[in-house]
C-alpha cells in the first residue's frame, strides 16, 4: 500500500480499510489535471522563490515525462496507491530522486482534489456544450428544410391546431439553447482556483495565488479557503443542467418513439439507428431513442446522490466528499453519449411528410381557424365556438373531415359560410396566418431561423 501520510501511524491500515478509502479506481481519470495542476504549482513555487529554477525544470521534465508514459500506454495507473495524486507523485519521487518530494510544498489534498475536480469538470462542460451545438445545427438544419411540412400540434396528447416540423422541432431548438446558456453560467461561476487553499487555512508560504489561477486558465482565486476546499455547488449546478437536458432528450425521444410508431407513421427511423426483434421478424424498434429516455433516470440518481451526500456536511473537507466523482463521471458520459447518438438518430430519419399532413387534417386541428372564419363574417366568436362544435360532431358522425364536407353541408349548420371557407381552413393557410413572432407562419418561422443562424455563428 502506497500512501504518503503515514508518519503519525505506528500500523498498518487494514487492507479492507485501505480499499474503502482508496478512490484511484475511479479519480485515476485526472491524471492529465493532476498534472496540469502541479505544473503550474512548481511553477508558481520557482518564481516566489520557493523551489530553485533548476529544482522546478527537474520537477517539470519528471511530471511531463509521467504524462507522456501514461498517454503512450507505457505507465500502468495500479491499485497499489491510494489516489491518483499519490500515484504521480510516488512515481515522480522514483523517478527524480528526493526533489520531487518539494512537489507537495505549500498545498494539501484536500485543494489538490478540489482543483484536479473543478479542471475536469471545466473540460467536460465545454465538451457537453460541443454536442448540444451539434445537435443545434441538425435541429436548424431540419427546421430549414421542413418549413412547410405541416402536421398536427398537440395539447394532452390530442391533436390541436396545425403547425409544421420546423416550428415543432423549434420547441426543442429553445431548450437546448437555454441548455447551453446554463452551462455558459456555471462554467462563469465556478472558473475560480482553490489551488493555495491547504487543507482548509491556507498556508504559511508566500504563494501567488493569482499566478497559478492564471496558469490554469482561471479568472482568478478563490476567496475562502474553508469554502474553496469544500464547495461541489458547480457539480450539483452541473448535474441539474445535465438532468434538464436529459429531461429534454427525453421528451424528445418519447415523441420519436410515437411518431416512429405504425398508428402515426410520421417518420421512419435510419436501420442504422434501430434495432429488430430476436423472434418478430417485421419490427424495428426505436432502441435508441427509447434507452435515452431510459438512461435520463441514471442522470437523475446522480443529481439526487451529490445533494443528499452534500446535505449534513460541515465545513470544511470531509471524506465523505470522495463521493463526488463516481456518480458524476457516469453520468457526464451517458449525457454525452446520449447527445451524440440522439444527433446522429436524428439527422438520419425520414420525415412523411404526406402522412403528417393527413393526420392534421383528418383531426379538427382547423377548427379554430373556422370559427375564426364565422367572427371574420360577424358572428360572435361564442357563438361561432358552438357551431364549429356542431359541424365537429356532424363529421365524427358522418366519418368526414371538415376539408371534405361540402359547402351544402356547412350551410345546412350555419348559412354564413361560402366558398371561401375551404381556402380559409387548408393547412397552408391556417399555418401561414400565424405569422407574430413564435408563430409557425413561414414568415415568422424564417425570422426565427436567421436569428438561430446568428446566435449557431457566435458559437463558433
Amino acid at each position: 500500500m502506497a500512501q504518503l501520510w503515514g508518519g503519525r501511524f505506528t500500523k498498518e491500515t487494514d487492507q479492507l480499510v485501505y480499499n474503502f478509502n482508496a478512490s484511484i479506481s475511479f479519480d485515476q481519470v485526472f491524471y492529465r489535471q493532476d498534472i496540469a495542476g502541479s505544473i503550474a504549482h512548481v511553477t508558481m513555487l520557482a518564481k516566489v522563490g520557493i523551489l530553485t529554477d533548476t529544482e522546478k525544470t527537474q520537477i517539470i521534465n519528471g511530471l511531463t515525462s509521467i504524462l507522456e508514459d501514461i498517454e503512450n500506454q507505457k505507465l500502468p495507473i495500479t491499485s497499489e496507491y491510494e489516489d491518483i495524486h499519490s500515484f504521480v507523485e510516488a512515481t515522480l519521487i522514483d523517478r527524480i530522486g528526493d526533489v520531487g518530494k518539494k512537489l507537495h510544498t505549500g498545498r494539501s489534498r484536500n485543494d489538490q482534489v478540489a482543483l484536479d475536480m473543478k479542471l475536469y469538470t471545466r473540460d467536460e462542460i465545454k465538451n457537453i456544450q460541443t454536442l448540444i451545438y451539434e445537435l443545434m445545427q441538425t435541429l436548424h438544419k431540419l427546421m430549414n428544410e421542413h418549413l412547410d411540412t405541416y402536421m398536427p400540434g398537440f395539447t394532452h396528447l390530442q391533436k390541436a391546431q396545425p403547425v409544421t416540423l420546423a416550428h415543432h422541432l423549434g420547441a426543442y431548438m429553445e431548450m437546448f439553447k437555454r441548455d447551453y446558456s446554463r452551462l455558459t453560467d456555471i462554467y462563469e461561476r465556478m472558473n475560480y482556483c482553490p489551488l493555495g487553499s491547504g487543507a482548509l487555512a491556507g498556508t504559511t508560504y508566500p504563494l501567488d495565488r493569482e499566478l497559478t489561477a492564471s496558469l490554469l486558465g482561471f479568472y482568478g482565486p478563490t476567496l475562502n479557503s474553508m469554502d474553496s476546499v469544500s464547495d461541489r455547488d458547480y457539480i450539483i449546478e452541473l448535474l441539474s443542467s445535465c438532468s434538464t437536458i436529459m429531461m429534454h432528450l427525453s421528451r424528445f425521444s418519447e415523441e420519436v418513439i410515437i411518431w416512429n410508431s405504425n398508428e402515426y407513421s410520421f417518420i421512419e427511423l435510419d436501420d442504422s439507428y434501430s434495432t429488430g426483434s430476436s423472434i418478430m421478424p417485421q419490427k424495428k424498434n426505436p432502441d435508441i431513442a427509447e434507452l435515452v429516455r431510459g438512461k435520463t433516470g441514471r442522470v437523475y440518481a446522480a443529481l439526487t446522490h451529490i445533494l443528499t451526500t452534500m446535505k449534513g456536511l460541515p465545513l470544511a473537507y470531509n471524506k465523505d466528499m470522495q463521493e463526488d466523482k463516481e456518480f458524476t463521471f457516469d453520468a457526464l458520459d451517458t449525457v454525452k453519449s446520449c447527445l451524440a447518438l440522439f444527433t446522429g438518430m436524428i439527422a438520419t430519419l425520414t420525415v412523411k411528410k404526406e402522412a403528417m399532413a393527413n393526420s392534421a387534417k383528418n383531426g379538427f386541428t382547423n377548427a379554430t381557424d373556422a370559427a375564426d372564419y364565422l367572427v371574420n363574417h360577424g358572428v360572435p366568436f361564442r357563438d361561432a365556438h358552438s357551431i364549429i362544435g356542431q359541424l365537429v360532431l356532424f363529421c365524427i358522425e358522418q366519418n368526414l373531415s371538415l376539408d371534405t364536407m361540402t359547402l351544402d353541408q356547412y350551410k345546412a349548420i350555419c348559412p354564413v359560410f361560402e366558398e371561401d371557407i375551404f381556402e380559409a381552413i387548408s393547412m397552408k393557410t391556417c399555418v401561414e396566418r400565424r405569422n407574430t413572432i413564435g408563430a409557425p407562419g413561414q414568415e415568422a418561422m424564417k425570422k426565427v431561423l436567421k436569428m438561430n443562424e446568428q446566435y449557431l455563428s457566435n458559437l463558433v
